[in-house]
């Protein structure tokens, strides 16, 4: 049996906000929205902060990065430029994030990664507030 490969990384996990409730009121809408905030804000900002899109959800990104200072700095850019690019839509309309980040052991599968580390990144996601971030940062001491 092959050994399973590990590495240190920061995942950041994201979702939008009510994605449900925008797809309700305006699917075609809300889509279109959607692929333009990945085209011209989150993709741009993961790679200029040396990240890897490990795969999307709908409207969920896992993302992994070999730095948490990476990661973090990514979250925060991305939080500000939103609120930015939301100042003039309507509240009801809005795409908001919410993002968790942890750094962990995780275990790579192909291009996919599983492991606690990308588990914590997932629950802290669900528990931060819309427009921020929940941080669990620990240097890994065994």
């Amino acid at each position: 049996m092959a050994r399973e490969q590990r590495r240190l990384a920061a995942i950041v996990a994201a979702d939008v906000v009510g994605y449900s409730r925008l797809m309700g009121g305006d699917e075609s809408g809300t889509l279109a929205a959607l692929k333009a905030l990945r085209r011209e804000l989150v993709d741009p900002k993961i790679a200029e902060h040396s990240g890897r899109l490990v795969k999307t959800t709908g409207d969920g990104l896992l993302v992994e990065f070999a730095s948490a200072v990476d990661a973090v700095s990514c979250a925060i850019e991305l939080q500000t430029a939103m609120a930015e690019r939301s100042v003039n839509v309507p509240e009801d309309r809005r795409m908001v994030l919410r993002i968790g980040v942890n750094e962990g052991d995780i275990i790579i599968d192909g291009d996919d990664i599983f492991g606690d580390g990308v588990n914590v990144a997932a629950r802290l996601q669900e528990i931060a507030p819309p427009a921020g971030r929940a941080l669990r940062i620990e240097p890994c001491v065994r």
